[in-house]
């Protein structure tokens, strides 16, 4: 196993020393990295306006930190966190637990209100522009809930739901489920319409500049549909992990399926793929510069051009060589990533500052830096 995690080094080094040749790169480097308490995490960071960042453990903890690295505060609830938190207009931070909770938090760490689900919530929340929040449960409904924590309204799918939501410009909700149905629904809760894959829907959809939504199933194969639920294209990529689609402001689309970092054309062509020695879970992020940062083994972010050359790549944990980048990286605004290499929140830069986000509907995973899962006004 040692002799092959070296073979793929050298490989990666020599792609990287024939690239670097064809152009100049900057060059990445670790600002920080904060160790989380109890160890592990795969929930992706959010970035609130002020630059705290906030991540939960799979020990049940919320951690707020500040952009210089240090713990401000830490909320426990009662088990175990999967759920990325959202940020509000407003600073409130939304997450769902294990303990079959959802929680609002206030941006001084303390308990706003706590809403009860008859099971686990490893949804990711969204929130709609009248602060309405929605997200799924195991116990297979699909919850709406109005700012201060009552019932809204909640839909019933016919699976389990951790697949999380994400929002139209017109306020439809696409989320999928263990079901293998894909819901678009209206905001009052109806049904608008739904679409039948052949495997359990886990991923998050994205949604492009021209409504179309554009998700995964474990059926193997990525869908594009559009506002009205019909199939515009799909693309068979055996793909079974979770791995989340973004875009880029050409309407390029880009995600992680099995063991290959992947970017699909708008029209439904794979336009270049990148294989590595294991599988990859977490969702890439796309810089208004071209780079799509992606994880690689073992603990690695790598940035990719939008032409499927290497621009750079950079170990998060000197110290381990096993292992991924599971949790998503976030952009904030000035350019640092955040990523969570398991058992570190690390803080990522260069001396002349790494890109913004793009500009584009979907850039990362949750749309935006604060998670919101609402489709980006492209302008």
């Amino acid at each position: 196993m040692k002799l092959f995690r070296q073979l793929w080094l050298v490989i990666g080094i020599l792609n990287l020393i024939t690239q670097s040749a064809c152009r100049a790169q900057a060059a990445a480097t670790n600002l920080w990295s904060l160790r989380l308490p109890n160890y592990y995490a795969d929930s992706s960071p959010a970035i609130a306006p002020d630059g705290t960042i906030y991540l939960g453990t799979f020990f049940g903890k919320l951690l707020a930190a500040t952009p210089q690295g240090n713990t401000k505060w830490i909320f426990q609830a009662g088990r175990e966190i999967k759920s990325s938190p959202a940020i509000a207009d407003d600073g409130t931070i939304y997450f769902g637990s294990r303990d079959r909770k959802f929680y609002a938090v206030t941006p001084l760490g303390k308990l706003k209100w706590a809403f009860a689900t008859g099971a686990w919530i490893d949804s990711s929340p969204a929130i709609a522009t009248d602060g309405t929040v929605y997200f799924g449960s195991w116990d297979g409904n699909f919850y709406a809930l109005n700012p201060d924590g009552s019932l809204k309204w909640k839909f019933p799918a016919d699976g389990i739901v951790d697949s999380s939501p994400a929002i139209g410009q017109d306020g439809t909700v696409y989320f999928g489920s263990h079901d293998g149905n894909f819901y678009a629904l209206t905001p009052d809760g109806k049904l608008r319409w739904k679409f039948l894959t052949q495997g359990q829907i886990i991923s998050s959809p994205a949604i492009g500049a021209d409504g179309v939504v554009y998700f995964t199933s474990t059926d193997g194969n990525f869908y594009a549909l559009d506002t009205g639920g019909s199939e515009k294209w799909r693309l068979h990529t055996g793909g079974v992990t979770k791995s989340s689609p973004v875009l880029d402001e050409n309407g390029n689309i880009y995600l992680a399926v099995n063991e290959q970092n992947v970017s699909i054309g708008s029209d439904g062509k794979e336009r270049w793929k990148w294989g590595f020695p294991d599988f990859i879970e977490a969702s890439p992020a796309v810089t208004a510069g071209g780079a799509i940062y992606f994880s690689a083994p073992w603990r690695d972010l790598i940035a990719i051009g939008r032409d499927g050359r290497q621009q750079w790549r950079l170990n998060t944990d000197n110290n381990v060589d096993h292992g991924n980048i599971i949790a998503s990286p976030v952009i904030g605004d000035g350019g640092t990533i955040y990523v969570v290499n398991t058992g570190f929140l690390c803080a990522i830069n260069s001396s002349n500052n790494l890109p913004p986000p793009a500009k584009s509907s979907w850039p990362m995973f949750r749309a935006n830096p604060q998670h919101t899962g609402r489709v980006q006004m492209v302008k």
